[in-house]
C-alpha cells in the first residue's frame, strides 16, 4: 500500500442547507461578491432514489472554490445543532490582506449586518457575521510569517497528542497568543 493511496485535487464544493435558494444566492452575491454559476433541481435524490424535491445552487468563492446550498422545501424547517456553540461551525473565506479585511468589514456593515471583529488569532485576523440561514461566516486575512507557519506545523503533532491525552489546551504555541495579546493591548484593530 502506498503512503497516500488517494491524491486529492482540492475541494470540489462544500454544501450546506439554506431556507430559500434565491435569497441565499442574492445575499452571497450582494454581500460577498460571489457569482452564481450552476443549479440542479430534482424531485428524486440521485444517490438514494428517494422522493425529496430540492434546489441545489452553486456559487463561485474564488480560486476554484465552490460553495453550494440545498433548499429542501419538503423537509422540516432547518435548525442548527443545539449541542454545538454557534461559533464552532462556520464558513471561512480567505482575504488577500488585512486592508482588504477592514474594507470588507465596512462593506458588510453597510449592508446592515452586525460584524464581530477583527479578531486577532496571531497568524491571521478575522471578522465574523451570519448569513440569512444562520450560518456563521468568517473572513480571514493571513498576517503570519513563513517562520511562524513552519513552527505551527512543527508543533501540531505534539499539540494533538497532548490534547488527546489531557483535553486541555496545549501550551506549545503560547507565543502565538502573546502576539495577539500585545497587539490588542496596543489598541490596533
Amino acid at each position: 500500500m502506498t503512503e497516500k493511496p488517494i491524491s486529492l485535487g482540492g475541494i470540489h464544493h462544500a454544501a450546506y442547507r439554506c431556507r430559500d435558494a434565491k435569497e441565499t444566492v442574492e445575499w452571497y452575491g450582494r454581500v460577498l461578491g460571489m457569482d452564481y454559476t450552476t443549479a440542479f433541481a430534482e424531485d428524486h435524490v440521485p444517490s438514494t432514489g428517494e422522493y425529496d424535491p430540492y434546489m441545489h445552487v452553486f456559487l463561485d468563492a474564488g480560486n476554484g472554490n465552490v460553495l453550494a446550498f440545498f433548499e429542501l422545501p419538503n423537509q422540516k424547517d432547518m435548525g442548527r445543532d443545539e449541542n454545538t456553540p454557534a461559533w464552532v461551525q462556520h464558513l471561512a473565506f480567505k482575504m488577500g490582506s488585512e486592508e482588504e479585511l477592514l474594507a470588507a468589514k465596512a462593506h458588510v456593515e453597510a449592508q446592515g449586518i452586525d460584524v464581530l471583529g477583527p479578531t486577532h488569532h496571531g497568524i491571521f485576523k478575522s471578522i465574523y457575521f451570519f448569513d440569512p440561514n444562520g450560518h456563521r461566516v468568517e473572513l480571514a486575512a493571513d498576517i503570519g510569517t513563513d517562520e511562524q507557519y513552519a513552527e505551527l506545523k512543527r508543533v501540531a503533532p505534539m499539540m494533538l497528542d497532548e490534547w488527546s491525552q489531557t483535553k486541555k489546551a496545549p501550551r506549545h504555541a503560547d507565543w502565538l497568543h502573546e502576539i495577539a495579546r500585545k497587539e490588542h493591548a496596543s489598541g490596533k484593530p
